[in-house]
């Protein structure tokens, strides 16, 4: 265990002067010759969805793990927190509104092909939470081809409920707990039977 130092800050802790530093914007408003003002707000809401991806990512795994491992009350727990970040998120959409199409455009052609649709950890994310899709793995290389990949062939939080039921009695088909993982999660009638039945 590392003992505590005396120099350590609220802001080193953090990285605060590192994370400020992160924000750092394409374009240039052609009257005053700054960045476009909204500029700065896409990037924060978006650089925070990233870390809130981050801390879903985290939940979700320890959730599976517990789940995994027959500590119901823990995972039900850490479910909540993930609600509740999910709620975050979703709030979040309110600031993004704030900006209206025409201050977005000003920026926007900045950016060039980059899009939201590349945040490999929101794919990670639905991965995670059942929808696979194969296409997805083709935009990524690198670190964060190889996690989708990976995240691609792992069993989803879906999986590891149903091995939970099965462990818990429930009658839980074979065919369900027997799935391709790399394939999406589909509606299963005798699943949601055995959902009912519990």
């Amino acid at each position: 265990m590392n003992a505590p130092t005396d120099d350590l800050t609220y802001g080193s802790y953090l990285k605060v002067p590192e994370l400020l530093s992160l924000q750092q914007c394409r374009s240039v408003d052609p009257a005053t010759g700054a960045p476009e003002h909204d500029e700065t707000l896409f990037i924060v809401i978006h650089q925070v969805y990233e870390l809130w991806f981050k801390q879903l990512l985290h939940e979700l795994d320890s959730i599976v793990a517990l789940l995994d491992g027959d500590e119901v009350d823990a995972a039900r727990h850490r479910l909540k927190r993930v609600l509740k970040v999910l709620k975050t998120l979703v709030g979040q959409v309110d600031v993004l509104e704030t900006m209206t199409p025409a201050e977005f455009a000003n920026f926007r052609s900045f950016l060039a092909t980059a899009s939201g649709f590349q945040s490999a950890q929101f794919r990670e994310l639905e991965f995670l939470l059942g929808t696979k899709d194969r296409v997805a793995l083709d935009w990524f290389d690198g670190d964060e081809g190889d996690r989708l990949h990976q995240r691609h062939e792992t069993p989803t939080l879906w999986d590891a409920y149903l091995r939970l039921m099965f462990r818990a009695g429930f009658a839980v088909p074979a065919t369900a707990l027997e799935r391709d993982v790399r394939a999406t999660v589909g509606e299963d009638p005798d699943v949601q039977a055995a959902i009912i039945d519990s």
